[in-house]
């Protein structure tokens, strides 16, 4: 907004305390001296207007008289009244929040409530979001599934997850378990998986980009919220559980057995190679390529060049050219086989 306007804007807030005919009547009387005889019956509302806000004095021994007074006097007043008003007001709105914050909580209380078909609920913070999990877990009656992208875990993280994991087993519950393949590289995860498939988990791993997933006992589902990784969504309406438990069997019976091994399945490698070269040449980048797979870039580097080195290739297109003409499932081919076939 340009200077001009802004004055003209304060000039026309500022007229507003005192209307055209108020002021022009003030202004008579400061011409006539400061004392003027207003008889004239046009003049009451102006005048009345006056002697309201105090510019005007009427009546010291006359009625029809008006007696100017400075207009100082009233901008000070009124300022002094204004911010002790605002003052007021000012502390209301910090007290506000304090004052709700029982019934806030109340409030907050009935929206965790599950409604008919249950609920929804976002978690902040992986601190809450673990607390949560561990609080769920620990309630468990009868199975535990999970799908967990990567699987390049810390030793010491995967030895606190087997701690767990081994309660569950030895309560009796189901656990299934779905990593991607890099998890067969990992030391400690095999050491995990070995353990876990002794007392009787099932754990698999599947070479395709998917999602972390938690289903308790098919009635409660956690997902992370796309995008954050501090934040995580509980879910307890049966349709959507129901749905993220289809996909997870889906997942499942597409993935390949894994029993700690050290040794990797061909076929599981295999398919990795495959799902590689097809989304490079989909032109995703390889930052991409690594992370939904749950593997390094320095990994996905060394598989480029063993493919490049078995075809004899020099570009990606010829690469998928000769990979397509001699695998027997094609560049889209089958999927892991599941256990059994």
């Amino acid at each position: 907004m340009s200077s001009a306007g802004s004055k003209g804007d304060a000039e026309k807030e500022h007229a507003e305390y005192v209307s055209p005919e108020a002021k022009s009547l003030y202004l008579r009387v400061i011409a006539a001296g400061g004392t003027l005889q207003l008889d004239d019956p046009e003049l009451d509302s102006a005048k009345a207007e006056l002697s309201q806000l105090g510019l005007l004095v009427i009546g010291q021994g006359n009625p029809a008289t008006a007696i100017a007074t400075d207009p100082n006097r009233l901008a000070t007043r009124l300022s002094m009244a204004w911010q002790k008003q605002a003052l007021a007001l000012l502390s209301q709105a910090v007290t506000v929040p304090t004052a709700m914050q029982d019934l806030s909580q109340a409030y907050q209380t009935l929206e965790q409530q599950p409604g008919p078909g249950g609920a929804v609920e976002h978690i902040h913070g992986l601190v809450e979001i673990n607390r949560r999990l561990e609080a769920l877990l620990d309630n468990a009656e009868s199975e535990v599934l999970t799908a967990q992208p990567g699987g390049r875990g810390r030793e010491g993280t995967v030895q606190q997850v087997e701690e767990r994991d081994l309660g569950l087993v030895r309560r009796g519950l189901t656990r299934r378990i779905v990593y991607h393949p890099s998890a067969r590289y990992s030391a400690p995860h095999r050491q995990y998986v070995e353990r876990m498939t002794e007392f009787g988990a099932e754990v698999r791993t599947l070479a395709e980009p998917f999602t972390r997933l938690f289903i308790i006992d098919r009635q409660y589902a956690v997902i992370p919220i796309q995008g954050d990784n501090e934040k995580a969504a509980i879910i307890s309406d049966p349709a959507i559980v129901g749905y993220l438990l289809d996909n997870y069997q889906r997942l499942w019976e597409r993935s390949s057995p894994f029993l700690g091994a050290t040794e990797v399945p061909p076929e599981v490698i295999s398919r990795m190679r495959t799902n590689i070269l097809r989304m490079m040449i989909q032109g995703v980048g390889h930052r991409v390529i690594a992370r939904n797979l749950g593997i390094s870039e320095r990994t996905l580097a060394r598989h480029i060049a063993d493919f490049r080195e078995e075809y004899e290739s020099e570009t990606l297109f010829q690469l998928g050219w000769r990979m397509a003409l001699n695998s027997p499932g094609g560049l889209y081919g089958e999927a892991e086989r599941p256990a059994g076939e």
